[in-house]
């Protein structure tokens, strides 16, 4: 009977490796700041706090599986982050700057996309072993964060009044939050392989985002993130549209045929 305890202790060791869960820390705490920063009227900081945070989100992800330091506590504190900074916080920070001028109708499309963010979370956590690893079922959180956190950005940079765009602002944010509950597929791009080998010109790519971003990172910010998320419907159009094609024409060889 002691062996046994002796050898279940070693196989289910205490304590948490340190450097994932740190970047995991900080991801919580930005989204954490954005919120406060949101309620004080900061909107730009705010926005900042949660690109800040997917920086540290794709982080400790990359960090566990680089030193092959995934557990499972490591991945509920991950979604547990994740639902402070791109839930709960985009989702104050769009109320906070214009859906409060539409009374319950604001707060509830605020709510939407705070729940829509968990149930994002809840079938990722349950799917992630059963899914294909290419795509993504539904827009991941992190991206519903930037379309919503770039919007108000813009908006707030801009010196747009939240009042006079509250009703597209919070079908934005309903929108958002239903792509992210929906079965559209999103490309993940986790099968580019970072270790291989490339051509020159594919590495000019990241440098000219990155100094786009530079010149205006509200706009393109917004931009990036609005169009990713487009890019899943826009996707699963095609995909219809040509699997309609290839029915009607085995349709109609079968019907020469017979």
């Amino acid at each position: 009977m002691e062996k046994e305890q002796v050898a279940e202790k070693r196989t289910h060791p205490r304590g948490i490796y340190l450097l994932p869960n740190l970047f995991t820390t900080a991801a919580l705490f930005a989204g954490f700041y954005a919120a406060v920063a949101a309620m004080k009227g900061y909107f730009d900081t705010a926005a900042i706090a949660v690109f800040i945070a997917m920086v540290a989100d794709t982080l400790d992800g990359r960090v566990a599986r680089m030193t092959n330091t995934q557990t499972a506590f490591g991945a509920e504190y991950d979604s547990l982050s994740d639902m402070v900074a791109f839930g709960v916080a985009p989702a104050l920070m769009v109320y906070s700057w214009s859906l409060a001028h539409l009374g319950k109708l604001g707060w509830m499309a605020a709510f939407l996309y705070a729940a829509g963010t968990a149930l994002r979370l809840a079938r990722f956590n349950t799917q992630s072993h059963d899914v294909d690893k290419r795509y993504f079922q539904g827009l991941p959180c992190p991206a519903a964060a930037g379309v919503i956190a770039g919007s108000v950005w813009l908006g707030y940079v801009y010196g747009v009044e939240g009042i006079l765009i509250a009703i597209p602002v919070s079908v934005l944010t309903v929108i958002v939050a239903a792509l992210m509950v929906s079965t559209i597929r999103y490309h993940s791009f986790k099968q580019i392989d970072l270790k291989g080998k490339v051509p020159f010109f594919v590495l000019l790519v990241p440098v000219l985002v990155i100094a786009a971003i530079a010149v205006d990172p509200p706009q393109m910010l917004f931009a990036i993130f609005f169009c990713y998320a487009i890019s899943g419907p826009l996707l699963t159009l095609l995909q219809l549209r040509k699997m309609r094609k290839k029915f009607f024409r085995t349709k109609a060889r079968d019907t020469g045929k017979s």
